[in-house]
């Protein structure tokens, strides 16, 4: 059992950390305390969501539990083998909803938990999740991935009061979903050097201890990374385990900072031009394991330049907003209009703010640069484990065209208002410089 609370009341950040998650209860057979765990909650009318392939793998052993311990349940299964977290699946299980239930029971990995967080909050009921693969770092979170109106958006939902993981039931998961979670988890790399960037030329809010808990949580991953393929309980728990840990960490610093940069835009890229041209998109984590060893690459490139202000100032003298918008557009299609839009809140590209945080970056540099080697590994090390492991290393093995790299990198510094490493690069006048 994951603990609860895995960080001091009085954290050095000055925040108070809490998460909504009340039970994380992992390990072999732990789908059998399902009921005693749901009496704490005074649950008696399960609404149990899942799909096709979730259902199978573990919805009617869950149900079957459940009703022989008493609890009446409604179940919505998707009728449907691949299921997208868009409007019309969102519409699709409230209409399903029964309203008479008191606890809301997801059973499946990704976007079954989206989904059953937007349902729980929306009907305002308790939330639990039964793990069906350790996939994605979502199930602890407070949020839900989800596609609007074609633009793959984070929305504020609701946290799962319990989670379980069931290592019999964690581990059957298909080879490549096991090493999908682990991609996420080598995530965490990125986002940790670059949430600390983004405090040092931004002035964000950051906490070491959470970050910290991340690190050791990403590093205890690694450690039992080569037993994914033989499906060993404890590789497996220590990558669920990293997940959660990582969705708790999202939830203590009240963003999403410790979890996704970079490496997580160019997944949303490619989903988003999935939605729109229906190009191909392939597991979120491992779209993440791809995106890091892109990010670890360029930013390896980036360590072999010396900052210089003229060339810097010369660059945003240069921008043409007209031109990268078309160039968004030809990228997204439609999808581009609310990113396009978001500038006009955001003003990322406004001459004085960037004057601001290029004599930030100038001053800093050797703190920054400090930050890459204490926090990133090296490219042949990720390359090494990529290898080991049998996993993508490149946007053409996910069936994205390499050519479109250059592109889609420009258009990470669109999907969210975060600092990462486009917009560092656009601030230095570096971006060409280091993608050629």
């Amino acid at each position: 059992m994951i603990p609860r609370n895995l960080l001091p009341t009085n954290c050095s950040c000055g925040k108070t950390h809490t998460a909504s998650v009340d039970e994380v209860i992992l390990g072999r057979g732990a789908v059998n305390r399902l009921p005693e765990a749901l009496h704490r909650y005074a649950a008696s009318h399960i609404f149990l969501l899942a799909d096709q392939n979730t259902m199978a793998v573990a919805g009617n052993r869950v149900k079957d539990i459940l009703t022989a311990n008493g609890f009446t349940v409604s179940d919505y299964v998707f009728p449907h083998g691949h299921v997208h977290p868009d409007e019309q699946a969102v519409g699709s299980v409230v209409m399903h909803f029964n309203h008479a239930c008191d606890f809301v029971l997801g059973v499946g990995s990704g976007v079954i938990n989206d989904l059953a967080k937007i349902v729980a909050r929306t009907a305002n009921k308790p939330l639990g999740i039964v793990a069906t693969a350790p996939s994605m770092d979502g199930y602890a979170s407070d949020t839900s991935s989800v596609t609007r109106d074609r633009l793959k958006l984070s929305l504020s939902t609701r946290a799962p009061s319990l989670i379980i993981g069931d290592t019999d039931i964690l581990k059957t998961a298909p080879v490549p979903m096991l090493l999908a979670g682990l991609g996420d988890m080598l995530a965490k790399y990125i986002s940790l050097a670059e949430w600390r960037i983004g405090e040092a030329i931004c002035g964000e809010y950051y906490c070491e201890a959470v970050a910290e808990l991340v690190r050791r949580a990403l590093q205890c991953c690694l450690s039992h990374a080569d037993g994914l393929l033989q499906r060993e309980d404890a590789a497996v728990e220590a990558v669920f385990e990293g997940l959660v840990i990582s969705g708790l960490a999202m939830s203590y610093a009240g963003l999403s900072r410790p979890a996704s940069g970079v490496e997580h835009y160019i997944s949303h890229l490619i989903d988003m031009r999935a939605a729109v041209f229906g190009t191909p998109a392939d597991r979120h984590g491992t779209q993440c394991a791809v995106g890091t060893l892109l990010a670890v690459e360029l930013y390896e490139k980036l360590r072999t330049f010396t900052p210089d202000r003229a060339v810097a100032l010369e660059a945003v003298a240069r921008f043409d907003w007209e031109e990268h918008t078309q160039a968004l557009r030809s990228l997204l299609g439609d999808a581009a209009e609310p990113v396009i839009a978001a500038e006009a809140i955001e003003h990322k590209y406004d001459p004085s703010r960037h004057a601001i945080r290029l004599e930030r970056i100038l001053s800093q540099w050797p703190s920054l640069m400090a930050i890459l080697e204490e926090e990133l590994p090296r490219k042949e090390e990720l390359l090494s484990l990529y290898d080991r492991l049998g996993m993508p290393k490149t946007l053409d093995e996910l069936g994205t065209d390499k050519a479109l790299f250059p592109a889609m990198l420009r258009a990470t510094a669109d999907i969210r208002d975060k600092y990462i490493l486009s917009r560092l690069l656009w601030d230095l006048g570096l971006t060409d410089a280091v993608l050629s």
